[in-house]
């Protein structure tokens, strides 16, 4: 099955701020150098965002790595501003909840990503977390010990995509899911 995403619906495309937490600079981080929080699982959409955060603060970013058990679409060159980064997957060797981003530097930063979905609170704690330098716990420990705390994942990436089509939803399905995302955009907060 394939997803389509409606970058129109999309919440990503209703705020261009990317709500990102590092480690602080001079410290040796833990596992984990902080967290991302996107708005959707649309790299072409979320990517620009990071990345132009990033770029500020420790370089260009040139290519990433993610683990495609989270990520229905995984384009091999997304366009930023002013350049290209280069994307790559991989299945066993990346926690399926991290993101790695390399820049020209050289410099690698492993980040937790917080799934779109979760509340603020929740994503606030998770950003906290993994960007504290003491955290030794990986992305997927992270998120587990938050989902013991009552905090809840969708079972797939197309859950949470409002325009994916799904072999048992109808068209009445997809409305119902863009209007959940419209929702959910209105009520996110920007955390810097």
């Amino acid at each position: 099955m394939t997803a389509t995403l409606d970058r129109a619906m999309t919440p990503a495309a209703l705020d261009s701020t990317a709500r990102l937490s590092l480690a602080p600079s001079g410290v040796r981080p833990g596992r984990l150098d902080g967290a991302w929080w996107p708005r959707s699982r649309d790299l072409l959409l979320e990517l620009p965002v990071l990345a132009a955060d990033i770029d500020e603060r420790w370089g260009r970013i040139t290519r990433i790595t993610v683990n495609p058990a989270r990520w229905p679409v995984i384009p091999r060159r997304i366009p930023v501003t002013g350049h290209t980064v280069h994307a790559g997957w991989f299945t066993t060797e990346q926690d399926e909840h991290t993101i790695a981003v390399f820049s020209y530097t050289p410099l690698r930063l492993n980040l937790l990503v917080v799934p779109p979905e979760t509340d603020a609170v929740d994503a606030a704690r998770l950003m906290s977390e993994a960007a504290d330098p003491a955290n030794t716990r990986t992305a997927s420990d992270l998120l587990a010990a938050e989902r013991g705390r009552g905090a809840a994942e969708p079972e797939s990436p197309s859950d949470f995509l409002p325009s994916a089509a799904t072999p048992s939803g109808g068209a009445g399905e997809v409305d119902r899911r863009a209007d959940v995302a419209r929702s959910r955009a209105a009520s996110w907060p920007v955390l810097a």
